[in-house]
């Protein structure tokens, strides 16, 4: 026992303090009446290097210590089943029910004082519990979608438990994700448009931004607010969390709404041409100028906005020259002598730790200072992780009418697994994934799986089952001969890679005739 505080040696008595033809005294809590079969063990001896009796352990204590080592290890055992945020079921080897924790007991409106020692098939139907076939094959199941009952989607790692070789119990831990599915079912039967994707209206400034998490919600209402005033505004995330459609909600939110939107990306434009791009330059400026000069993107934001996106990798001369234009108000084009009345709202963005930057001096003070009168900080899709439904949704939406493919229906296995994602990428990952499996899978009516998925989602994802009940048979057959192939014909190898019991394995390669 793992929990066990004292050893024989700990409550072991020295042979030379034992009084000579005296009976063995026992404390007055004794517990040794609550242990019965107990009464039959024998003292035991302890024995120095030399084998020689130094000590005894009373069989009355030995049960004493027993019975609190035993109430100490189950003390444990319940605290840690109530802390679990997930269902946990625990069945003896007939299958009859131990206990199930608070989760479990409101997930299946059980009560588990009520249900103790009865069989599991008093409450659920064989075919419905991932238990009974681990109970059944004695082989682990890990991380598989199933529907116990009606309406009730999780996700179950259930494991045989043996004492030594005998398997003596079971153990199911549930994962609630009905709420996910049933979110995905209800996106799945409305209709999307492109027009709610790709347009902005006067009402609507925002609704490109797809979500409704508490986090998306809090950065949508800070730029809302902050959009009707002149001030310069700082937008911070990760990369491909979607920056440059907040700056363009806090245009069209605001009073210059009518006006450009003129969007510079910071990293994309060597430093020798970046200063030409931004004011622009006169004719004659420098060799190979073009005749009557042209015009830079102040020029064409006039009136409107300019959105500095990647504003940490501007070149540090040019950060002072734009500081002098926010400050004066006025800018010269290259080459050029007469000042020109700056009418321009700056939104910039990065990815980068500016203030990191300015403490290592890399970004200067004083224009970090200018830019970051209100910053928004734009939450990574792994802290909305509620909103992936609704936009991986939209996206089928989006690219199955771009190329007019019906919109693939995802397995809730396939959304589950999404989720399990550390999405590095953000919503740009995910929206290129998501147009990959409507190019790769829209031509058929079939549910997309899991294993439909890249190979380096997959291999993220070893965990998963690879054997699902309504699998193309030909995809089936490829997949366990994969798997023999990867585990080089070790048949309980790969009947655990495929997430399946080695007697499910045999029947299938049975099946197939491998």
């Amino acid at each position: 026992m793992t929990l066990l505080r004292r050893s024989l040696k700990d409550v072991a008595v020295p042979i030379a303090d034992q009084p000579k033809n005296s009976e063995w005294q026992l404390p007055e809590d004794t517990l040794i009446a609550q242990l019965p079969p107990l009464l039959e063990l024998k003292d035991i001896y302890t024995v120095d290097h030399t084998n020689n009796v130094v000590g005894i352990v009373k069989k009355q204590v030995l049960a004493n210590v027993l019975l609190e080592e035993l109430k100490r290890t189950n003390a444990f055992l319940q605290t840690m089943m109530e802390a679990m945020d997930d269902a946990v079921t625990m069945v003896d080897e007939e299958q009859r029910i131990i206990q199930i924790n608070a989760k479990s007991e409101q997930l299946y409106a059980l009560a588990s004082h009520a249900i103790a020692g009865k069989p599991l098939r008093h409450y659920f139907d064989e075919e419905a519990l991932v238990l009974w076939s681990v109970m059944k094959d004695k082989q682990p199941v890990v991380h598989q979608y199933n529907q116990p009952k009606p309406g009730l989607h999780v996700i179950v790692n259930t494991v045989p438990v043996f004492e030594g070789e005998a398997c003596v119990g079971g153990i199911s831990i549930e994962r609630d994700i009905t709420d996910v599915v049933r979110l995905n079912e209800e996106l799945s039967s409305k209709t999307a448009s492109l027009h709610h994707l790709n347009t902005t209206s006067e009402d609507e400034p925002f609704q490109k931004i797809i979500g409704r998490s508490e986090p998306i919600r809090r950065a949508i209402h800070l730029a809302a607010k902050v959009a009707k005033t002149t001030a310069n505004v700082l937008i911070t995330g990760e990369s491909g969390v979607g920056k440059e459609l907040f700056a363009e909600g806090i245009h069209q939110a605001s009073d210059r709404a009518e006006k450009p939107f003129i969007a510079i990306n910071c990293g994309a434009i060597p430093a020798a041409l970046f200063e030409s791009e931004l004011f622009g330059y006169v004719q004659g400026a420098f060799t190979g100028a073009a005749k009557g000069g042209k015009k830079g993107k102040l020029d064409a934001a006039k009136g409107g906005t300019l959105f500095l996106d990647e504003v940490g990798e501007m070149p540090a001369e040019l950060q002072v020259k734009l500081l002098r234009v926010l400050e004066e108000r006025a800018y010269y084009r290259v080459g050029g002598h007469e000042a020109i009345p700056l009418d321009v709202r700056i939104v910039a963005a990065t990815n980068r730790d500016l203030e990191k930057m300015v403490a290592e001096g890399r970004f200067r003070e004083d224009f970090y200072y200018r830019l970051h009168v209100i910053s928004i900080s734009i939450p990574p899709l792994r802290e909305r992780m509620e909103d992936l439904p609704e936009l991986v949704q939209s996206f089928l939406q989006e690219f199955a009418q771009r190329y007019e493919k019906p919109v693939p229906k995802l397995d809730p296995e396939v959304l589950y697994a999404l989720r399990t994602q550390k999405w590095e990428g953000n919503i740009r990952q995910l929206r290129n994934l998501i147009e990959r499996i409507v190019i790769l899978n829209g031509d058929h009516e079939g549910s997309v799986h899991w294993y439909h998925l890249p190979e380096s989602y997959q291999q993220k994802l070893k965990h998963m089952p690879l054997a699902s009940k309504d699998k193309p048979k030909k995809d089936e057959r490829m997949e366990i001969i994969n798997a023999l192939e990867k585990t080089y014909g070790n048949k309980s190898a790969a009947a655990k890679l495929l997430g399946i019991s080695r007697a499910t394995l045999y029947n299938k390669l049975k099946h197939y005739k491998l």
